[in-house]
């Protein structure tokens, strides 16, 4: 077993058991929901397949299901996240092109360039996840202000774990 698999095993849990025994509950005006577990695609190494990575959105996406009660919305807004990532990712490129073996953090590649690769992510993936769970576009205006904060707010808690988990370069 290699030390990449045990990290990523083991980072897996984490993000499913923050997500469904601490951020589950943690609402803010009723609007802002904090869905962490996007951030576990996210921090996957930059050389992770498009196929590995909807595997495990799959799964983590399932077993968060499990949890909400939800009918597989939140496995298929995180497979859809997973099956764009390595696409944006190229389209964010910079000049000189990725170090080998680095994953997409904060700590290496700068808080600026860190938020033009999450906050687009986390966005697509809570507007899919709340406009299926609205079932259409009758509470429009509802779901695109549960979109907005709740982007915000994820993105902002990814950001301060990434500032918590220190200076890591892969």
């Amino acid at each position: 077993m290699t030390r990449g698999f045990l990290t990523s095993v083991i980072g897996f849990l984490v993000y499913a058991l923050l997500q469904v025994m601490l951020f589950q509950e943690l609402v803010l005006f009723r609007y802002a929901f904090c869905l962490i577990y996007v951030a576990y695609i996210l921090l996957l190494p930059m050389e992770t397949n498009s196929l590995t990575l909807m595997i495990l959105g799959f799964i983590l996406g399932l077993f968060v299901d499990m949890f909400y009660n939800s009918l597989g919305i939140h496995a298929s807004s995180l497979v859809m996240v997973a099956y764009l990532r390595n696409y944006w990712l190229g389209v964010i490129t910079p000049q000189g092109g990725y170090d080998a073996g680095l994953a997409p953090t904060l700590a290496a590649n700068g808080l600026q360039w860190f938020m033009v690769y999450t906050i687009p992510l986390v966005f697509l993936h809570h507007t899919i996840l709340f406009f299926t769970e609205a079932g259409g576009f009758g509470l429009f205006w509802f779901t695109v202000l549960k979109i907005m904060a709740s982007t915000v707010f994820t993105s902002g808690m990814i950001i301060v774990l990434q500032y918590l988990a220190g200076g890591s370069r892969r």
